[in-house]
């Protein structure tokens, strides 16, 4: 029989839901429940246009008993549900909590998940396992009493985007556990997770297991599901078959004179001194093969401020990860679930470092 625990409530056939429960989710467990053996989702496109996949039933109950057995989640415990179920992140917590019993609690996506108005049902109570993405966090700890709501939250997942040094570091003054995921549509949300301010590297969840091909890409072994392996964009390295460090993406990977560098790595020590949105990409050059480029977001970026973000970051970086250019655009591009498209704008305006006159 069917069974689902929202918000308080007890239901036992949709049409108990569907006054009780938002389109969207609705929707989704109307799919659920029906006879068929997959559920329709859409990768992310931040490596492509989004594309419509079939999700395996089987396969997402397989991934959802695999984080639950992890954090010990079962007919006792509160999920949180803050995430758009139009993605393989919400649809699975939803899963999840259908899985283990468990109730699930919902509120409005937006950026202030943890945004008192009144109306919400998680109010005093005890969360077993919420999951946001990095900008929902970034935005609650910027509020005192969202900040404090992290109090009522045992385990936190971020997934969706790279966890920021920056981040990281305010996650240390709240006592959820929190842990960064690693994982893909394709593989039924996460496959590994990483606790923040603890370790660097990911952890393979369950019987998942690793391996590189030649590029140095991560192989993922994923017996729990019907694929079983993925070769994936990834370039890590690896700690035995079990835990890896990721150092970015095959496609971002720049080569210049000779020197393999990744964006995302320099992009790490740029984090604290850059106000805004930001990316590392190249572009080509008869010289180097491919040279650094810094793009940065927003209209206020002129000469005088660029002079002195290039002596703030000078020291930060290696001689070859030092931008020749500065690339200024006043917005970036988006997916459609808000990740940034690392490439740059027609619009954008180039200004050459050689210009910029800072003094040695």
């Amino acid at each position: 029989m069917m069974e689902v625990r929202l918000n308080g409530r007890v239901y036992t056939c949709l049409e108990q839901l569907r006054e009780q429960a938002d389109e969207e989710l609705f929707l989704f467990l109307e799919e659920w429940f029906d006879d068929r053996s997959y559920v329709l989702g859409h990768t992310s496109g931040s490596t492509g246009a989004p594309k419509e996949i079939q999700l395996s039933k089987a396969d997402m109950r397989a991934s959802a008993r695999m984080t639950n057995a992890f954090f010990a989640i079962d007919r006792e415990s509160v999920l949180l549900l803050c995430l758009s179920v139009s993605y393989i992140a919400g649809k699975m917590m939803v899963v999840r909590a259908l899985e283990a019993g468990a109730e699930l609690l919902t509120v409005k996506v937006s950026s202030h998940p943890l945004r008192i108005t009144g109306q919400e049902e998680y109010v005093d109570r005890r969360i077993d396992l919420a999951a946001m993405v990095p900008m929902q966090v970034e935005e609650s700890m910027k509020s005192e009493s969202e900040k404090q709501r992290f109090g009522y939250i045992r385990h936190l997942i971020i997934g969706g985007a790279p966890v920021s040094v920056a981040l990281e570091e305010r996650l240390k003054k709240i006592p959820t556990q929190c842990y960064a995921t690693y994982g893909m549509t394709e593989t039924v949300s996460h496959i590994a997770l990483k606790k923040l301010n603890s370790d660097p590297a990911y952890f393979a969840l369950g019987e998942v297991g690793f391996e590189q091909d030649e590029r140095g890409c991560l192989i993922i072994n994923a017996p729990h599901l019907q694929a079983r392996r993925f070769v994936t964009n990834d370039m890590v390295r690896l700690h035995g078959n079990k835990r890896f460090e990721w150092l970015g993406r095959f496609d971002y990977v720049i080569n210049s004179g000779g020197i393999k560098l990744f964006p995302e790595l320099i992009e790490q020590k740029l984090v604290r001194s850059i106000p805004g949105r930001f990316f590392i990409t190249s572009r080509p050059d008869e010289v180097l093969g491919e040279s650094v480029l810094l793009a940065l977001e927003g209209a206020h970026w002129d000469f005088v401020s660029l002079q002195l973000l290039l002596q703030k970051i000078r020291p930060l970086l290696g001689r070859f990860e030092l931008p020749k250019a500065f690339v200024v655009s006043p917005f970036f591009r988006e997916t459609t679930s808000g990740k940034v498209v690392r490439t740059l704008p027609e619009n954008a305006v180039f200004y050459p470092v050689h210009q910029l006159r800072v003094s040695e």
